[in-house]
């Protein structure tokens, strides 16, 4: 894998107008991307048609036809990512439940590191619609559920990746996990 210079030197002449770069790119940054989808889709249920290089040849689609962000650097460009990541599985999920006409809604499982897994599953379409609800309570808080639940990022690369300290990544982890299942459980979520 490039360092972090060389993705984000790329970037910037992509965004520049460097179709090169872009074919440069791609092949840096295609590994990293097909390795979270792998994990992410791990703890998907076993009969989960979506395959991890269809997920990131998706991610792929939406970041080129969105046209040309301001990518800062590598990490804001996977916190990108993850974000196109989040919502196509949520699409998908909604669509395997329109098809079986809302029986057994896709879950998920998750943990405090990418790979846990609790006992417990997660419908992704009520957790997507919950998220949305802590984003218009506090964007910041939001972002790092992202990073670290469709992202797959520790709490050391989502810290590196928001810009605070590991030890604020912790505690606003442990907060949205709790307003959360609050919320997903017909709660108020206002603590």
């Amino acid at each position: 894998m490039a360092s972090s210079p060389d993705i984000t030197d790329l970037l910037m002449r992509w965004k520049n107008g460097d179709e090169d770069a872009l074919e440069r790119l791609v092949p840096l940054v295609y590994q990293e991307l097909r390795s979270l989808a792998r994990s992410y889709l791990r703890r998907e249920r076993k009969d989960h048609t979506l395959q991890a290089t269809a997920l990131v040849h998706e991610v792929f689609l939406r970041l080129t036809r969105q046209g040309l962000t301001d990518y800062k650097d590598r990490a804001h460009f996977f916190g990108i990512a993850a974000r196109a990541m989040r919502q196509i599985l949520v699409a998908h999920a909604r669509r395997h439940a329109a098809l079986k006409r809302g029986g057994g809604v896709e879950k998920l499982r998750y943990g405090d590191e990418p790979g846990a897994s609790v006992s417990s599953g997660i419908d992704l379409a009520s957790l997507d619609s919950a998220l949305g609800k802590l984003a218009e309570r506090d964007a910041f808080i939001s972002r790092i559920v992202e990073l670290r639940f469709f992202g797959g990022h520790t709490i050391k690369e989502t810290a590196a990746i928001v810009g605070c300290s590991p030890a604020t990544v912790s505690r606003e982890w442990e907060f949205a996990r709790a307003w959360l299942y609050r919320e997903m459980q017909g709660g108020s979520g206002g603590g």
